[in-house]
């Protein structure tokens, strides 16, 4: 059996960055994956929950890790970018964590599902728009 993956999109924007940068910025990018990774194993518990429709621990434990990983990539960004250019990137992804802090307290796992999927693409792109303007960080090469 295969397990769900929440944040394919996330977590290999997060590991691109972490190649492609050196010294502090290289570091920032290692903790955005990690978080990343955290939030992974989360939604996986707070999924089964849901299914399960019981009040397991696991189902509580998501929304701070989605505040953590939010963080770290606002870190990884600088807190200017994240708060001035990537301002419509930061809205998209809390609006999408608030769908899913809402789909867990409803119990809804069909719109847990669905929110994850904006959530994913939220952060992929936030975390990939930050590396244009993270310093440290080498443009990716191109592919031929």
């Amino acid at each position: 059996m295969r397990e769900c993956a929440f944040l394919p999109l996330t977590r290999d924007a997060a590991r691109v960055c972490q190649d492609a940068a050196q010294g502090e910025a290289r570091g920032r990018a290692t903790v955005v994956r990690h978080r990343a990774e955290e939030v992974e194993a989360a939604a996986a518990l707070c999924w089964t929950a849901l299914l399960a429709g019981c009040e397991a621990g696991g189902r509580w434990e998501l929304g701070p890790r989605l505040r953590r990983l939010s963080e770290a990539t606002s870190q990884y960004a600088g807190t200017r970018w994240w708060f001035r250019e990537g301002a419509v990137h930061r809205r998209r992804v809390a609006s999408a964590q608030s769908r899913i802090e809402d789909a867990i307290a409803d119990g809804d796992g069909q719109e847990f599902a669905a929110a994850f999927v904006g959530y994913d693409h939220a952060m992929a792109s936030a975390v990939v728009c930050a590396q244009s303007v993270t310093p440290g960080v080498r443009p990716p090469t191109s592919v031929e």
